[in-house]
């Protein structure tokens, strides 16, 4: 075979002649149409090593094929390589190397696969782990004698390292390629923006570095937490399947009952607010960084922000509370509304008047803030004097709080002639 190797390519031939070529892929369909449709390893568009993706986890499986149809030695049987001076075939990452072995596809494919997992690097989180309670990949390096494969072998690596696969042909002709580890940002959502208050709730986080074991459905715990009960519960987060690094978890809302393992107690109108704290991010964080995300859902009745506690019938009255069209210099005056909590909880207010003069310039902003009960009516109110006359705009703003500024409801304005 190496004879037969060196004859037909000599040292100086290019790459692109030699009949031996590499290809990673996914799985025995895709083996096929290869083979089939004749793919080549020449060009730029079809490299002679491909990996199955671009950017790996720490400890993601990586799925391995070599396309060298000269080693199909036996038409009849399943072939090995890798096992032999003249077909070496190793995967690293930095530092680590192990020998591998991959197996035929089938009977007369001349293509040959295999995979190996990444096993992650306990040092790198420390006591903390990546769950913040001391969870951690195992790092496992295999000991192979003489070789691994073609599947099983495990290979340590870091958050921020690199895999690569050598093919060694004959005695000093070796293909390679490689592909990056890196960790990946977390996300976190609700799958529905809302739930019935006595309803469930599904949370969803996706983060590949999370998934440790890619043969076990892998998971950890997250806090969750509503208006009613601030302490909130930990929630079981589960992966929806074996080396996804997506993971869900069931929150069972409840009005009645306290707060207990994956059931939170909620109100009417609740904000339901889920946390993540990814541990493991991409450079250019440091090993030790960390990201806090949360997202957010409402439990039972929900209105439009701007229909919460709407505002209406603005106004401007005397000290009788005469309502007034015009008014004089030095008049002290209260500019008035109504508003009504349509909501089924109490709701936190802050209720803003601002003064512009003609030329658009604030001369005067105040503020009351309270708190109204379920379909609770009130006017409310704040007083001015003005200071000299001309046309003033006054503008009424209901919002969650005076540092809180999400509207409660749409601002109004009055035009208010002064003389």
């Amino acid at each position: 075979m190496r004879n037969k190797i060196q004859q037909a390519f000599g040292t100086a031939a290019p790459l692109v002649l030699c009949s031996i070529c590499l290809l990673l892929v996914l799985n025995a369909t895709s083996y096929a149409q290869t083979s089939t449709q004749g793919i080549t390893t020449s060009g730029a568009n079809n490299p002679p090593i491909q990996f199955n993706k671009k950017v790996f986890s720490w400890t993601d499986r990586v799925y391995i094929t070599v396309y060298a149809p000269d080693f199909n030695s036996d038409p009849n049987l399943i072939d090995t390589i890798g096992e032999t001076q003249d077909d070496k075939v190793n995967v690293c990452t930095t530092g680590h190397c192990i020998p591998y072995k991959l197996s035929e596809t089938g009977v007369d494919t001349g293509i040959f696969s295999g995979y190996v997992d990444l096993t992650g690097d306990p040092t790198q989180k420390g006591t903390s782990g990546i769950d913040g309670y001391g969870e951690n990949p195992s790092g496992t390096m295999s000991t192979c004698n003489p070789t691994c494969g073609p599947t099983g072998g495990m290979i340590p690596s870091t958050g921020n390292d690199g895999v690569s696969v050598s093919f060694e042909y004959s005695r000093d002709q070796t293909v390679t390629g490689s592909a990056l580890i890196r960790w990946h940002v977390g996300q976190i959502q609700w799958l529905q923006p809302s739930y019935p208050s006595d309803g469930q709730g599904v949370l969803q986080i996706i983060d590949p570095d999370m998934s440790i074991n890619p043969d076990a459905l892998n998971k950890f715990d997250t806090s969750v937490w509503s208006d009613s009960d601030s302490g909130g519960i930990k929630l079981a987060m589960t992966e929806t399947d074996k080396g996804s690094g997506i993971f869900q978890g069931t929150v069972v809302f409840t009005t009645q009952y306290a707060s207990s393992g994956n059931r939170l107690h909620v109100s009417e109108g609740d904000t339901v607010t889920g946390e993540y704290t990814d541990r493991t991010l991409p450079p250019p964080a440091s090993p030790s960084g960390q990201l806090r995300l949360l997202a957010t859902t409402t439990v039972g009745t929900t209105l439009p922000p701007l229909e919460r506690v709407p505002a209406s019938n603005a106004r401007i009255i005397d000290s009788t509370g005469k309502t007034l069209g015009k008014i004089t210099v030095g008049q002290q005056v209260a500019i008035v509304s109504d508003v009504t909590n349509k909501m089924k909880r109490d709701q936190a207010f802050a209720y803003l008047v601002q003064i512009q003069d003609g030329n658009g310039i604030a001369t005067s902003l105040s503020w009351i803030t309270g708190s109204l009960s379920p379909n609770q009516n009130m006017s409310l109110s704040q007083s001015w004097i003005p200071r000299s006359s001309g046309t003033y705009t006054a503008q009424i703003f209901v919002w969650q709080g005076v540092t809180d500024p999400n509207a409660l409801s749409s601002p109004l304005t009055i035009q208010i002639p002064v003389s």
